[in-house]
């Protein structure tokens, strides 16, 4: 980076919520390449948006110089971190393996695994898997205090409400040797991670310290919530998965559409890569003009062209234009019609002779009875497939069909529902 330190720019967009000595940590950054790790437990057969800040973290230190780890923890996963709400189910092994090889295909996009600070892609399984229980209580656990592993806030919180099993008691355990061992077989001397694994990584720290006298550095990104304090990375359909068969693209680019005004400058810094200027350019645009939702827009764009490339991102865009009267319906794909139509909601009527447009409309619920609909014919606010209905007897027919089984009806210019037919 050259007007800006990269630690600086990681303070400047948000990313810093903790750290270790934040001067030797600067210092470290602008000494050379560091290799650091970032670590993620394939507790699910996918990413989500809270793992894409760290992910998207790295490439930030790897484009500055640095040279990525990324763990994929075959062996954490097979536990999971303690939570609040109590006793993670534990998943079969070769469930766990499965998710280890998904979760690293999402991971590799984001970095370059050739060049001088190439990436490096590890599992913890690998170092873990053969250690024995006396030697890790030997060489791990007699460096963590056990008063000080009870006052972690989720452990605290977790005894309040009646109990934590020694599995999950130990994960800091666990989360501190592979910084030790990573920080032994590949010199790796900064970890990073969200502000609720703080404990985990000040604990790897502590551990390379006591066990080897090692210095080494941490920091931990904020969790991300919405405008009323609520968690970010929630969709009514559950998590944002970054799994395209978990969540379809469309779902995600209108999440990313959709988000609050007021987050719009802090989701840029975190979600994207473009600059201060570009950055305060939207934000201008979004507090001077957020009828235009350009910060919105920005954000929709290139999140999704990050996470699922920029054909499909077009693909995506053209559904949005074309179902508020902005394109040929006619021209969309059968997956991106199935997923656009899914997320907007609507209804399913049997095959056969369909229904007359005003049966549709009050079914699709766009309106809440036949006379209601009839108004909207006569204002000429009512549309079928893009086009205004006139007639309130008009029944579609086959032909009308998109992709073989929607109907798209549309209510003045903002309320739009989809009808599937068989």
């Amino acid at each position: 980076m050259t007007d800006v330190s990269l630690l600086d720019d990681l303070e400047w967009r948000g990313l810093i919520a903790h750290s270790t000595d934040r001067d030797a940590l600067g210092a470290a950054l602008a000494a050379g390449s560091v290799r650091f790790y970032v670590g993620f437990d394939p507790t699910a057969p996918s990413l989500h948006m809270g793992h894409l800040v760290q992910v998207l973290t790295a490439r930030r230190l790897q484009d500055a110089g640095h040279t990525p780890y990324a763990l994929v923890g075959g062996a954490t996963g097979m536990i999971g971190d303690p939570r609040d709400s109590g006793e993670r189910t534990l998943n079969p092994a070769e469930t766990v393996a499965e998710w280890v090889g998904r979760v690293r295909s999402q991971i590799e996009p984001f970095l370059s695994f050739t060049g001088e600070n190439a990436a490096t892609m590890v599992n913890n399984l690998d170092w873990t898997q053969g250690l024995s229980t006396i030697d890790f209580l030997r060489d791990v656990g007699k460096h963590f205090p056990v008063n000080r592993m009870l006052a972690r806030d989720t452990v605290k919180r977790r005894l309040e409400a009646g109990g934590i099993s020694y599995t999950e008691f130990s994960y800091v355990l666990l989360q501190s040797w592979d910084f030790l061992n990573l920080y032994r077989q590949h010199g790796v001397t900064l970890q990073f991670g969200g502000s609720d694994q703080w404990g985990n990584l000040t604990g790897g720290a502590e551990l390379v310290r006591r066990a080897d006298g090692g210095t080494v550095h941490a920091f931990a990104t904020p969790l991300l919530t919405r405008s009323d304090g609520t968690k970010y990375g929630k969709t009514e359909g559950g998590a944002l998965w970054l799994d395209p068969d978990m969540l379809s693209p469309y779902g995600f680019y209108q999440f990313w559409l959709n988000v609050e005004d007021e987050k719009v400058p802090e989701l840029l810094r975190v979600f994207t890569f473009l600059s201060r200027e570009e950055i305060g350019a939207l934000e201008e645009q979004t507090a001077e003009k957020p009828f235009l939702r350009a910060g919105q827009r920005a954000l929709a764009e290139h999140v999704t062209t990050l996470v699922h490339g920029a054909e499909e991102t077009a693909r995506i865009q053209a559904a949005s234009a074309a179902l508020f009267g902005g394109g040929d319906l006619r021209g969309l794909d059968a997956g991106t019609l199935d997923a656009a139509l899914g997320e907007v909601g609507g209804t399913t009527v049997p095959s056969g002779p369909l229904p007359g447009v005003v049966d549709l409309l009050v079914a699709s619920g766009l309106v809440s009875s036949k006379g209601e609909a009839r108004r909207a014919i006569a204002d000429g606010g009512a549309y079928l497939n893009n086009d205004r209905v006139s007639d309130p007897d008009h029944v579609p027919g086959a032909d009308d069909l998109l992709a073989g089984s929607w109907l798209v009806l549309r209510r003045g210019k903002k309320k739009l529902a989809g009808v599937r037919v068989g």
